[in-house]
Formats: C-alpha cells, structure tokens, sequence
C-alpha cells in the first residue's frame, strides 16, 4: 500500500495547479490516494485567492484526475499551517501508518513518489529513522544519493505514525531540554544558522512554525532523516506569494529528473561529510555579509515597499 499523500493549499491557485500538475506527472500518481486539505481564508483580504482555490479544485475529476483517489477537505475556519498540518498528520498516520506531505508551492520531480514510498518502505522498521525528506539545496555532486542526518526538511517530506508519536507541540520544554543537555550549538549545525532563534521566536509567537518543533523533537531523540541527494523538490514559495517565504533564491533546487534507489545504509549513524557540507552551506549563505548583500539586493529589486 503506498503512502496517502496529503497536500496542504491556501490561496495560491497558479501555485497549486503547479504543485498538482507536477504530481500528476509522477510514475506513482495512478496508484496514490491524494488528499487536499484546503484552508479557510483568515480574513477577507485572501478570501477571493480562497474561493478560487476551492473553484479550480472543484473542476478536477476524480476519475480523471490522475490518482488513485482525489479528495478535497475544505476548513470552515482559518486554521493556519502549523495546526492543519498537525492535526492531519496525526490523523492519516494513526489510519494509514505513514504519510507523504506536499505544500501548495512545491514542483515535484516525476520520481518524488517513488522515492518517498520506497524511503518509507525500506525504513519503516528502523526505529532511529524518523524522517525521509526528498528535497536538496546545497545543490553539490559531492553529496551521496542518499544521506542520513540529525535534521529534518519540511519541503516534500514524510514519516510514520512510529516516528510522529515523537512530535512535541511544546516549544518551550524543546528548548528547555536543548539548553539543559548544551546541545543549542549542535542543533544550529555548529552556530552557522538559527534554529534555536527560531524556536525562541515560535515560543514567543513571532512565528507559528511546526517545522522547527518537529525539527527539535526528532533531534532531541537523537533520530535521523534520510534525506535525498539530489533534489526532487523545487520550493517556488519564494516569491512573496505566501506568509511564511520572502524572495529570493536561496534555498531553490536543481530538479534530479531520474529515480534515485533507497538502499538501506548499512549503518545507521549520521553521515558526518554531508553535515559538515550543511555547516558548510550556512555558514556561507547566512553570516552577517551574506545576509546583508541579500537585503540590498532585495532592497533595490523593489521587495519591500508597501
């Protein structure tokens, strides 16, 4: 049985018609149940991208949609990412024992599918394996097909009920344990980027970010992700189209269009290479100068007016 894929929309429609079309294009889709949960506008300013989110999605026929199964699952209120994303993996873990998750503004590469239920079949009894994430930015030949990693993506990704039972709501107590065990350094790749800033700032409500607790809840189990070499994602968030992603091309992706095999890695340990290439891709692309360069840049390009 594959895993249910379930796809997260608010209102972007030329994203999401990206998002689905790439998945339609996927040598698993025929076989794959999809689920779109659809979102509910938070005020009336995104509620005409709402309706005609809804409007597209109600002239896809199931039966020819492509999949398996087409189901759409329209909130009657504004929950916002982080709690629709909760509740749901929850649920369709606890019902289907794993999980595949897509957000509107992503570009699947035809094998994503495979990748991701093959990573999930292959692994679904190592229990130090919590995570299979399928997209790759640091963009370098050097990296392996396939790596494990104390770190998890949110960007085409998916789990088991197994692993997501580890998932901590509680930023605070994550922080907590992260001070107390001194392991804020290492959970920041070395001081090179702000993961424990961003918690801080979830736990203050600056951001309501699910990724970054379940990034600390698997971390603080001492759990890997097995993360894809190349990528099978492209993020086309980053165009200031959604709530959470600025622009820029940071984080953007070489689509691998061929399969990538799922060997079981004969010892389950971190790849220590490819976590020295994340400290690496950081440090470069987040220290003061870089960051200030990007701000310039975006500055000039027009980003940040009214």
């Amino acid at each position: 049985m594959y895993a249910p894929i379930l796809l997260f929309a608010y209102n972007r429609p030329a994203h999401l018609k990206r998002c689905i079309q790439s998945l339609q294009l996927n040598t698993l889709a025929p076989e794959s149940d999809l689920y779109i949960i659809s979102d509910d506008a938070k005020n009336e300013s995104f509620a005409a991208g709402v309706r005609e989110v809804r409007q597209y999605l109600a002239t896809i026929n199931e039966q020819q949609s492509g999949f398996k199964s087409f189901t759409v699952i329209e909130r009657t209120a504004n929950w916002g990412l982080a709690d629709n994303i909760i509740e749901a993996v929850t649920r369709f873990t606890k019902d289907f024992g794993k999980v595949i998750v897509v957000e509107d503004d992503l570009v699947l590469a035809p094998y994503f599918l495979q990748f991701m239920n093959d990573a999930l079949e292959v692994y679904k009894d190592e229990p130090r394996v919590g995570h299979i994430q399928a997209c790759d930015f640091i963009n370098s030949s050097d990296m392996p097909m396939t790596f494990l990693i104390k770190w998890t993506g949110s960007w085409g990704w998916g789990t088991w009920d197994r692993a997501w039972q580890y998932y901590n709501p509680n930023g605070l107590q994550l922080l907590q344990q992260l001070e107390e065990r001194k392991l804020t350094k290492a959970f920041d790749f070395n001081g090179k980027y702000g993961f424990t800033r961003m918690l801080r700032r979830q736990i203050a409500g600056l951001n309501n970010s699910w990724a970054i607790r379940w990034n600390a809840s698997l971390f603080l189990n001492d759990m890997l992700s097995l993360n894809a070499g190349r990528s099978l994602v492209q993020n086309e968030g980053f165009d200031n189209s959604g709530t959470n992603c600025g622009g820029g091309n940071l984080y953007s992706s070489d689509l691998w269009m061929q399969p990538i095999p799922v060997v079981k890695e004969p010892v389950i340990e971190e790849n220590l290479f490819a976590r020295q290439q994340f400290e690496l891709y950081y440090g470069r692309t987040n220290s003061f100068w870089a960051k200030a360069w990007r701000r310039i840049k975006r500055t000039l390009r027009g980003d940040f007016k009214a």
